[in-house]
This record gives structure tokens, sequence and C-alpha cells, in this order.
């Protein structure tokens, strides 16, 4: 969730684009598939399991053990204490105030993306500043430690199987990076130089000296959490935002990468003979299906976000 957000925010200004309508959305199907991770919920299984789309199957809480994290647990209570077994796709509506109806308005989980901003700056990695826009005065949340930022852009770069050079252009206001572009002027990067190579494999490469992440090839579902992030960022209209020192070329063939990533892992069961599928997704344990499962419906979703926002 919060990876998702910090693409999505202004280096220098700390707020997102004021058209992005998605990006709330996005972010509670990020929640369910956190949950999921942390083995919390699961997809429903019934007599008509293999007869419906995965995003519209029920899905259940088999655990109610605090995660530690405010708005994960909210958002698990809520689950908990609904009348009646909801799919993938209506809580995300739910959970994100997408209804029509009063009654269900109850559901929604408030002011998300200002309280994961507050969080970041708890950790350091944003800090709060006061901006004027004419009318009104709104917090804002400009990045404090770019380190953070850097390391997701890493792995998004990474995940779209382009060179780690490509992750961290010059921003405003800093000093050079080595091995970075000099410039926002529109630099051409191969897709296949990165640690895919040509064959574009989906692979997993631990970050050196990391300070976010430490132990991250270690952790469960390390890789599937990247097509996570990449997927977000793609349906939050946020996955553009570190490509922009990219020529068109090169941001039209990343993005494309990241929707054939959307349509691989946003179905169930995963599209297995496709040259970006990998068993290395797999953390190894028993019941890595339920977690995946749940994961393949949330993206199932949001590939489908067009239509439903």
């Amino acid at each position: 969730m919060e990876e998702t957000l910090l693409l999505g925010l202004k280096d220098q200004e700390g707020y997102l684009s004021f058209w992005n309508d998605s990006l709330s959305y996005v972010l509670r199907g990020c929640m369910l598939m956190e949950l999921a991770f942390r083995r919390r919920i699961r997809i429903t299984k019934d007599a008509f399991t293999g007869m419906t789309n995965i995003s519209d199957r029920p899905i259940e809480v088999i655990s109610i053990k605090p995660t530690g994290e405010v708005l994960l647990d909210e958002a698990l209570k809520t689950i908990k204490g609904s009348e009646s077994p909801r799919a993938v796709a209506s809580w995300m509506d739910l959970l994100s105030g997408e209804t029509w109806n009063i009654a269900k308005a109850g559901y929604q989980l408030k002011q998300v993306r200002e309280r994961l901003a507050k969080g970041l700056v708890d950790k350091g990695v944003l800090r709060t500043e006061k901006r004027n826009f004419l009318f009104f005065d709104m917090a804002t949340h400009p990045v404090q430690d770019p380190r953070a930022k850097d390391e997701v852009i890493v792995r998004v770069m990474d995940t779209l199987n382009l060179p780690r050079s490509a992750a961290i252009p010059t921003r405003a206001g800093r000093p050079n990076t080595p091995g970075s572009p000099a410039s926002y002027g529109g630099s051409r990067y191969n897709i296949g130089q990165g640690i895919g190579g040509q064959g574009g494999r989906l692979t997993m490469a631990p970050v050196a000296n990391t300070r976010f992440y430490r132990g991250e090839e270690d952790a469960r579902f390390a890789l599937l959490r990247r097509v996570c992030l990449v997927a977000a960022a793609c349906a939050g209209s946020v996955l553009e935002n570190p490509l922009t020192h990219m020529d068109m070329e090169t941001r039209d063939r990343a993005v494309s990468r990241a929707e054939n990533l959307m349509e691989v892992y946003g179905h169930w069961p995963y599209k297995k003979d496709s040259p970006l599928y990998t068993q290395e997704i797999d953390s190894g344990e028993a019941g890595d299906m339920m977690v995946e499962e749940v994961v393949a419906a949330v993206i199932s979703v949001m590939r489908k976000m067009d239509k439903l926002i």
C-alpha cells in the first residue's frame, strides 16, 4: 500500500495528481492482497467454485489476529462483521465508498491516503508541510528520505525488466546519482536489459545495501509482491511517474509488460504457459494457493477498472 502511494506522490510538492480518481480504489485492493499475504482472508470454497469468475467468489476471514497495522485491522474487522459473504470486487467498492447504497456507507475506510502518508512521515520517509492552493490550505507530504522511494522504483524496474540504471534519474534539488541519467530529456532503455534478460523471465534479485527492504529475498512471496506492486501502480495510474524521464517507446513497452503481468496473474489459475509465469512466486509453504487466489481476484478487478469506475 505504502509503496503504491509513494510512487504517486510528487517528490518536492508532496501531493498526488488532482486528476487521479483511481488510486483510492486500488489501495483498497492492496489491503485485501496484504490481508491474504498475512493469512487473514481467503476465497470461499463451495460447490460453485469452478463455475464463477475468481473476482466474483466471496471471501472469508480465517484469522482475526491483529496485523499491527491500523488500516489492515480496520478492514479485517469490517469484513468479519459483514452480514453476508461478499466478493473481492464488492469489497473494493464498499471499502472505497464506490456505492450508491447509503446503507452501505459505513463500510467505507476513510482518509486512507492521508493516513498512509502520515505513517510514512512517522517512518522518516516523508515530511509534512502546509501548502496554499489559492482558495484553501492543504497538508502535503514531500519526500524526506529519497532512498525509500528509490528502492521501490528499483523493484519496479526489475519487474518491468528495465536496467536498474534507469531507476533513479536526477531529481530537482538532488545531486546526481551515479549511473543515473543526467536529465529528464527522454532517455531510451531497452526492455530486456534488466535482470530478466532478453527472454523477459520474471526473476528475483536482491538490492545491495537496502535499508527499507532488509531480507526481502528471504520473505514469503517476495516476487509475487513485486508483481502486485506493478499491477497496483499500473491500475492506479502512477506507474508512469518513475518512467517520465524515458522516451515514449520505452514507456509504452514498460506499460505493456505491466499489463501482460496483470493478464498472467489476474487470471485463475495463473497462466502458466506464459514466459512471465514462474514457480518462484510461491513461498513454498502450505496454503500458498489461498493467498494466490485472492491476489488473482484483486488483479482481475484492477484489469477491469476502466469499466468499473
